[in-house]
């Protein structure tokens, strides 16, 4: 229904320009003469400038020239000095029209660029993993807020080590590419820690110097107040089991095969990486059982703080309860989660989402 509405709104706004001209027409026909339908036409190109391309533009300007001096014409009275003042007030707003046109184009394309630039490095630090790493079944998603948005700071990876299957969700505060960059960093960090670490909690601080070299690299409002949200998870093989670091992250869902759903909250909680100046406290990693048929949900506040109408927030662990779970596959499930968040907010979500779902079969 609200794409239906959306859809509406489009169709008439792309008909403005058409609509002015028609109603200044209808106004100068059936007024005296000494009132006059000017202001309609030279309105119309003017909304055509952001809307049109620069051929509609320009033959918008047009038709509100000749329909204008078609209808002077036919119906006469109009002193001659005030017919020229009009049209003449029509052929400089057109051409402001035409300016403004090419101006829009040019910025549009600037920001497609930006984003296609952007998009593409995205694409490289954050790749799709295999559907299965270490026996289990893994999907993850990337879902940006909106068409032309900014790229966010949403991050994944997931990793086969020898101390198990380890993965990484986060958040980067900011978006655009100095966004991309710091999601470049931590990727990169985290895939060699979880290779070298023995530990979980040696790979949080790992991530944590990294991003503290740099922030040294960076200028501005970025080096004294970027922050990155994460959640460690690392599945040891052969062993039914999860363990978790939270660093100021929402918290992952366990998702048991009965529908049962338990959000594993961090029994302590500890600051996102990035902020030690204001204080340090050691990383203890919690565990939790893993079992078969269960699934393990990590994601970012792109989900949990969508809002609907009402502005009240998506629950996903409301919204996930008494769900046939048994079968469901990771890639299946991030696609409903997907579309549903996209539903409650409206179809435009305020904040970009990273979901990863991993299944013991």
């Amino acid at each position: 229904m609200e794409e239906r509405r959306i859809s509406y709104a489009r169709r008439f706004v792309r008909l403005l320009p058409a609509l002015l001209i028609a109603a200044g027409g209808a106004y100068d026909y059936v007024t005296p003469t000494e009132f006059t339908g000017a202001p309609f036409f030279t309105a119309a190109p003017l909304v055509a400038a952001p809307l049109y391309s620069l051929r509609g533009t320009v033959l918008t300007g047009l038709a509100a020239f000749v329909v204008l001096l078609v209808l002077r014409i036919i119906l006469g009275g109009t002193p001659r000095a005030e017919v020229i003042t009009e049209l003449a007030t029509v052929v400089t707003v057109s051409v402001l029209a035409v300016l403004i046109n090419v101006l829009v184009r040019r910025s549009d394309e600037r920001l497609a660029s930006a984003r296609e630039i952007a998009e593409a490095a995205q694409r490289a630090v954050l790749p799709e993993p295999a559907e299965r790493i270490g026996g289990f079944q893994i999907a993850a998603r990337y879902e940006a807020a909106q068409e032309g948005a900014s790229i966010g700071g949403d991050l994944y990876a997931v990793q086969d080590t020898p101390n198990g299957v380890r993965l990484v969700v986060g958040d980067v505060r900011g978006k655009g590419m100095g966004a991309v960059g710091a999601v470049a960093v931590v990727i990169g960090a985290f895939r060699e820690a979880a290779e070298q670490e023995s530990t979980l909690e040696a790979v949080a601080q790992r991530l944590e110097r990294a991003l503290a070299r740099e922030r040294t690299r960076r200028e501005g409002v970025e080096s004294s107040e970027g922050f990155t949200t994460v959640v460690l998870a690392e599945l040891p093989h052969g062993n039914g089991i999860v363990r978790l670091v939270n660093r100021g992250h929402p918290p992952p869902l366990l998702l048991y095969a009965d529908g049962t759903v338990r959000s594993l909250l961090a029994p302590e909680p500890a600051l996102p990486l990035g902020m030690g100046e204001l204080g340090t406290w050691p990383d203890r990693a919690q565990e939790a059982g893993f079992p078969g048929g269960a699934t393990l949900l990590l994601y970012t506040d792109g989900l949990s703080e969508a809002r609907d109408e009402d502005d009240r927030f998506y629950d996903p662990e409301a919204r996930l309860a008494g769900r046939d779970n048994a079968r469901r596959e990771p890639a299946a499930l991030l696609g409903e989660l997907a579309a549903e968040v996209r539903r409650h907010s409206g179809g435009g979500m305020a904040d970009d989402l990273a979901l990863i779902a991993v299944r013991r079969p």
